[in-house]
């Protein structure tokens, strides 16, 4: 079990910088998620750890040990690619077996652990099926189930849930969990779907297009705290307002809106870019917006608006709302209630209220 550090790591392919300057520290023993749209360079960072790709630049180190010029097969690390990329000629017990053969462990050594991590991966019933034979759900869990039978130090999982329902997809995600908290190897997930890596992830960092870590914490502190309007918007769904800064040296500082008007906000510690006066944009989570046609006390803040459009979604309701300066803001309310004693519908109009501790502030 050892972590993973990257030192100003770069990568260019066809003359375009792919990786650029990456320093990042994946613990050890974690379950690592690394998120960003598609094209930012998340799969070459995962090959440039792998070893099937090498770094322009930097370092890739295993623990205290660099590993930037090791062979693939020095790495004690293990790749679960999307496609699962499973010996089609060879049946379940055989695909999993391949790397213990590779290293001429004895053959009664080979059973002992194959059987072991078969059973542990509820393939009892398949093992002399081939791949072809499998479900996509069974196909996954023998990927999984090859990539860790001799036991490497890191496990990497490019988008490995790409191709399952969401149904599948989801009990997946809960056993990769359980996987991972029951061997404590280090686990670095790849993915594009902010679902996935939010469910499973002790820590995850996010990339943006650049080829760059915007932001590094837990999913909590990035959801909640995001660094810029990029993680804002990529992580999650969120209401962005630009406005301008005012009475920051006052104990009740605020946002002016144009033509909305000043929404109070909470500010702990004032950052270097924040001067009276500034451009600033206000990111507010739709869930964190309280949604009524009644007047209501103890908000902070409050805007009118009237409801455009209406989706149901099963656990919530979705209401778009058109603003008087014509913006549209998106509120999630909760479906608690059976019978709600406040039915909210097309072209009504509405109070919206949060609070101003429930505000992001980004630099604009």
């Amino acid at each position: 079990m050892r972590s993973i550090r990257l030192e100003k790591l770069k990568k260019s392919i066809s003359g375009g910088l792919i990786i650029n300057d990456i320093s990042l520290t994946i613990p050890a023993g974690k379950f690592f998620a690394l998120l960003g749209p598609s094209g930012c360079g998340k799969t070459t960072l995962l090959r440039l750890i792998a070893g099937l790709e090498k770094a322009d630049a930097g370092k890739i180190f295993l623990g205290d040990q660099d590993i930037t010029h090791d062979p693939i097969h020095e790495r004690p690390i293990n790749i679960v690619f999307q496609n699962y990329a499973l010996f089609p000629h060879l049946d379940v017990f055989d695909n999993i077996a391949y790397s213990l053969r590779l290293n001429k462990l004895p053959k009664i050594v080979i059973e002992q652990k194959v059987f072991k991590i078969i059973e542990a991966f509820h393939l009892e019933n398949h093992i002399y099926k081939f791949p072809a034979q499998l479900s996509g759900g069974q196909q996954q869990r023998v990927a999984l189930a090859r990539a860790i039978v001799n036991e490497p130090d890191v496990l990497l999982l490019d988008e490995p849930l790409a191709a399952l329902d969401f149904k599948l997809r989801e009990r997946m995600l809960i056993e990769l969990i359980e996987l991972q908290d029951k061997l404590k190897t280090t686990f670095v997930y790849v993915t594009h779907d902010q679902f996935e890596a939010l469910t499973v992830a002790d820590q995850m960092a996010i990339m943006n297009h650049r080829g760059e870590i915007e932001q590094i914490g837990t999913p909590k502190e990035i959801y909640e705290f995001p660094h810029s309007s990029f993680v804002a918007k990529f992580v999650g769904t969120t209401n962005i307002m630009s406005g301008t800064l005012r009475h920051l040296s006052s104990a009740e500082p605020e946002i002016e809106i144009p033509d909305l008007g000043c929404f109070k906000l909470l500010i702990s510690h004032i950052k270097p870019w924040m001067k009276e006066g500034c451009d600033i944009l206000m990111s507010t989570r739709p869930e964190k917006i309280f949604i009524s046609k009644k007047e209501a006390k103890n908000f902070s803040n409050v805007v009118k608006g009237v409801v455009q459009s209406i989706v149901y979604h099963g656990r919530s309701t979705q209401y778009n709302i058109l603003l008087k300066n014509h913006l549209k803001l998106q509120v999630f309310e909760q479906n608690e209630e059976h019978f709600p004693q406040e039915v909210i519908d097309y072209d009504n109009e509405v109070n919206l209220y949060w609070q101003k501790e429930n505000v992001v502030l980004l630099e604009k």
